[in-house]
């Protein structure tokens, strides 16, 4: 028996074809709100370009011009919407070029990357291989040659889009974030960090300017793996797992509004389940994110498989 699928194809793209034109319809109405808007232009508005040579620099900057401002590293995620008018500041504030921001140190008991490290700069770090393999393979498996060549790790986590592939590694790296401010710096543990939807422990005034991975059993013995978006490459699911010395750090991405890690499993890891049975109670009792690239529920039980190839590549 040939079964012809064209009907049911056709109804398909009916259907996200009606979707699409109702999100443009919708966006074309935010956008028409915006003071002056041209959707035909598509560019920036005019701007203030400074480009400080030290953190001290840049923070003088901020304080300067306050909510008026931008800070610019990879701007992968700043510029679209300043193209869009969605962001409109007065002033760019330029941090990519800053010497020591991009520095990676290795240490004797842990890596510092600088915030304005480039993805393509911490995949092939030979430290960062050896002692977090899992840091390196995230980043090799970013946006494409481009993004890596250009993107920054700070920016990245700054923005905190739960899609993005760096908040669930550095949550199970057991990373550490430093801050700086006009009056010195902080350290915020990764598992405070992420506060919310695109919010973080960065405060007004304040830029993120390096991020310190432990050079831990655990973290030697750690992966990343994730179910692309075909075209952007963000995750629609991403699962960062390490585990040594007798503890498992096990955390998502692209699954919630959110990075979580995912103390069930963790306990699970720890207290001999194997990868299948550890693997079940993935995300058990959160709030999954649904939308039109995949349901709540596909997205938990892709959640669960690729948590189980994750750790069937370090147990």
């Amino acid at each position: 028996m040939i079964c012809d699928f064209r009907p049911i194809q056709n109804s398909a793209f009916k259907i996200q074809n009606l979707f699409f034109e109702k999100a443009e319809l919708q966006f074309s109405n935010i956008l028409n709100q915006k003071k002056n808007f041209k959707f035909k232009n598509m560019v920036p508005s005019k701007v203030n370009y400074h480009r400080p040579s030290n953190i001290g620099e840049a923070l003088e900057l901020m304080s300067k011009f306050g909510d008026e401002c931008k800070i610019l590293a990879g701007g992968h995620s700043l510029i679209p919407v300043m193209k869009l008018r969605l962001a409109d500041p007065e002033n760019l504030i330029d941090i990519a070029g800053i010497a020591d921001m991009k520095k990676i140190s290795d240490n004797e008991k842990s890596i510092t990357i600088g915030a304005c490290a480039t993805h393509a700069d911490i995949a092939r770090n030979e430290a960062i291989q050896k002692h977090a393999p899992m840091v390196a393979k995230a980043a090799g498996m970013i946006g494409d040659v481009q993004v890596r060549n250009f993107g920054t790790i700070g920016g990245s986590i700054a923005h905190a889009d739960p899609a993005a592939d760096w908040p669930a590694v550095l949550l199970a790296a057991d990373a550490n974030i430093t801050i700086k401010n006009a009056g010195g710096s902080r350290t915020v543990d990764i598992d405070q960090f992420f506060k919310g939807l695109f919010m973080t422990a960065v405060e007004e005034g304040e830029i993120l300017a390096s991020i310190s991975i432990p050079k831990t059993e655990f973290n030697a013995n750690s992966t990343y793996v994730k179910m692309p978006q075909p075209a952007s490459r963000f995750a629609l699911v991403g699962c960062a797992v390490a585990v040594g010395g007798g503890m498992a750090r096990v955390a998502f991405n692209g699954v919630c509004s959110t990075p979580f890690r995912d103390t069930n499993v963790e306990k699970a890891v720890v207290g001999g389940s194997s990868a299948a049975d550890a693997a079940t109670s993935v995300a058990d009792g959160m709030d999954v994110m649904s939308d039109h690239f995949a349901s709540a529920k596909y997205r938990k039980s892709m959640a669960a498989v690729y948590a189980k190839r994750a750790l069937g590549e370090v147990m």
